[in-house]
């Protein structure tokens, strides 16, 4: 009965024809491959100046040291090479599960030309300090205005696309871009909210702990969003047609989909385990990173069991082999993400190696794999030919498998290192390692493993490149092909299909349901911390920080200073020991943005503050090594001929006081003065203590009235 229905209705619809846009997806694939290029470059960089720091230069030139190349870095992979990938991939694939072409050749190109002008405007603004100081959120307003725009643009095509479509229902790899689209845009507007003070300058409207906890949903759903759930839609588009296969489950496809969307949002809390975040949050982050192990190896599981059957075909083509390896990793890595979020695993690992160990373990052995894969299908593709070497994707594949491996384990043998000696009292009560410094000394091996590792990654990354082009080059360009296929309309419905084969009809309704779905746990999170004044009580002793500390706040910011050393110390008795007393919220209402980092390279610095002269800092900026011998630390002598730049003060304390900072209509008025007498006392004991007598306009000065405040106002238990 159904195979006559379907029979009747198509031959009662108007068949069209059409073509696809292969152009747009071929520029995104060469895009892709550049920015790939260039953030292994840089990743390889950074890890070099870990273990070696005269990789950063010897303090002349601070465009290229790793506080200002790490971020850098993260975005160069994040939003070039895997934005780039995602854009290619979700733009051949959907116009083939919809049957038609993209909504709109304009946008696809205004997509295209302006995420690339965005990518390079973070290339020219974050080495030169231009920043906003939040992990993976450090682009300045105007070019988060211009990623919200794009985003836009790139919505409507999709959407668009959807409307005309020519396929009534949408393949679980829709769904996935549905969610993504949809997310990203939520994350990136809530997360970017900020108050500009000049054209590269602005500071985040949210403050101290509710900062925080809006980062971190930010920073971990950006992961899930943008790292995850678009790869995850073409894992289930070029994975089976790969394989020429179908996908494994169906159903596990819908629970993969609906389970994931609504529980990844709740877990970004867990990054904020034992701070001042409040209790209930952390758990609820907790709880709810645990239950993703589920969705996530249902996801894996329904990837890895789609090959089955050819098996042998993935020990010999390299595109198969590559993303089997890719949902593998993936696997791996959403067991150790949820492993790292239950309280006591997260009391060792956080704020060490561990850490970025995870995170690459996700970003090389899913993104980049997964990516890799899709991009020998695409060229073969995208130019009609065949890959040009099997033996060059084969070296390529167990030297990024086998870099990937020393990364990993290089970095557990370092987190298990600093943790234990971080970790280490001794019978009396003392810690056994009390300078930090000789945990450093001792994890710089491991350093140079990662830095290898890395290397090998950067290196197959270059030969696929070289694959790549040969492949197009044999190959040949064929754009405008003629297709034909069924109009969509009411006939095409199937009256008995099931409750969610109905919803994939259902595009608007389905795009809603995955809104709501995000909202929930978004909401229950973020609201009651951000509005609860009473939690985060203004105490008297907390004072604003005087104009010079915010100008020295700003440079330390500007310096990438949050990549490297934490501000938030933990009730855990070796870091009460080590730091002094634990970080309150209240301590932190005045931070825009919030400085709590997620690495310590170096020492937590919430209580710095009066810990050491004047003269000590001066000397540690200059070089550090002069005061702590074995420091990995680059040197910062251009902040010792940078003038203070007091122009922009006034503005930046009226931008603080809308904010609620109570400065007085005197301290608004006569701030730039404020900051000259307060560097002007600096300055006198620098130059008793040897310094020269010209430092007192310098932005040395500016850094250290900033540092000399750190945790001065609650106390430091000596």
């Amino acid at each position: 009965m159904s195979s006559t229905h379907s029979q009747n209705s198509s031959l009662t619809r108007r068949l069209e024809t059409f073509s696809y846009d292969d152009q747009i997806v071929r520029w995104f694939v060469i895009a892709t491959v550049i920015w790939g290029a260039v953030a292994l470059l840089l990743g390889t960089t950074i890890a070099f100046q870990l273990a070696y720091w005269k990789v950063n230069g010897l303090g002349d030139l601070p465009w290229i040291t790793f506080g200002r190349l790490r971020p850098l870095h993260t975005n160069a992979a994040i939003f070039a090479f895997c934005g780039n990938a995602i854009f290619a991939g979700i733009y051949y694939s959907t116009q083939r599960l919809l049957k038609t072409r993209l909504f709109s050749d304009a946008l696809s190109r205004i997509h295209f030309w302006g995420w690339q002008l965005i990518i390079v405007a973070a290339a020219l603004t974050l080495p030169f300090g231009f920043t906003q100081g939040k992990e993976y959120a450090e682009l300045e307003w105007p070019i988060d205005i211009a990623i919200a725009g794009i985003w836009v643009v790139f919505a409507i095509n999709f959407f668009g696309t959807l409307k005309v479509r020519r396929e009534r229902h949408i393949y679980v790899a829709i769904w996935f871009y549905i969610a993504t689209i949809i997310t990203v845009a939520v994350l990136h507007i809530f997360n970017s909210l900020s108050l500009p003070v000049d054209f590269l300058k602005s500071y985040s409207v949210y403050a101290g702990v509710q900062d925080a906890l809006v980062q971190w949903w930010y920073g971990h759903n950006a992961v899930a969003f943008f790292l995850t759930t678009p790869f995850l839609g073409l894992m289930y588009y070029f994975v089976p047609k790969a394989a020429n296969r179908p996908v494994y489950s169906y159903r596990l496809s819908i629970i993969h989909f609906w389970s994931l969307v609504f529980i990844y949002i709740w877990a970004g809390p867990h990054h904020l385990l034992y701070t001042s975040l409040p209790e209930w949050a952390q758990t609820v982050g907790m709880v709810f990173s645990v239950s993703l192990w589920a969705p996530s190896w249902g996801g894996m599981i329904n990837g890895l069991l789609t090959l089955r059957g050819v098996w042998n075909k993935v020990r010999t083509d390299p595109v198969l082999k590559l993303m089997a390896t890719a949902v593998t990793f993936y696997g791996m890595s959403t067991f150790e993400g949820p492993l790292l979020s239950i309280k006591s695993v997260n009391a060792i690992a956080h704020y060490t190696d561990w850490i970025p160990g995870h995170v690459h373990a996700g970003t090389i052995g899913w993104n980049y794999m997964l990516t890799a894969g899709v991009l020998y299908f695409l060229v073969t593709k995208l130019w009609r030919t065949e890959i040009y070497s099997k033996k060059l994707a084969e070296t390529q594949f167990w030297l990024a498998t086998i870099g990937l491996v020393l990364y990993i384990t290089s970095m557990w043998a370092a987190a298990f290192t600093q943790s234990a000696m971080w970790r280490a009292i001794d019978e009396t009560g003392k810690l056994v390692y009390p300078n930090f410094i000789e945990t450093v000394v001792k994890i710089v091996p491991m350093y140079w493993v990662r830095a290898f590792g890395g290397t090998f990654v950067f290196i197959s990354f270059i030969i696929m490149m070289y694959n790549l082009y040969m492949t197009a080059k044999k190959g040949s360009v064929v754009d405008g092909e003629k297709l034909e296929a069924y109009a969509l309309d009411e006939s095409s419905i199937e009256k008995n299909a099931k409750p969610h084969r109905k919803l994939e009809g259902l595009t608007l309704v389905f795009s809603v349901l995955s809104l709501l779905a995000i909202l929930v746990g978004s909401m229950i999170e973020l609201i009651p911390t951000i509005m609860s004044y009473n939690y985060v009580i203004q105490k008297a002793e907390v004072k604003p920080y005087t104009p010079l500390e915010i100008l020295g706040r700003d440079i330390y910011v500007r310096e990438g200073c949050y990549t490297c050393h934490s501000q938030t110390i933990r009730p855990m008795a070796h870091e009460v020991l080590r730091y002094g007393k634990p970080s309150e919220a209240f301590e932190f209402i005045y931070d825009h943005p919030f400085q709590w980092g997620s690495k310590r390279t170096g020492p937590d610095l919430h209580r710095v503050g009066g810990k050491y002269p004047d003269m000590w800092h001066y000397r540690h900026m200059w070089d550090p090594r002069e005061v702590v011998q074995g420091s990995i630390m680059p040197r910062y002598k251009w902040l010792f001929n940078s003038k203070i730049n007091y122009n922009t003060l006034p503005k930046k304390l009226e931008v603080m006081a809308t904010f609620g900072v109570p400065y007085s209509p005197e301290e608004l008025q006569n701030g730039v003065a404020l900051a000259e007498a307060q560097a002007k006392t600096i300055t006198e004991g620098l130059v008793k203590s040897g310094a020269p007598s010209d430092v007192g306009n310098k932005e040395i000065v500016a850094l250290i009235a900033y540092l000399q405040r750190l945790g001065t106002d609650y106390g430091r238990i000596k």
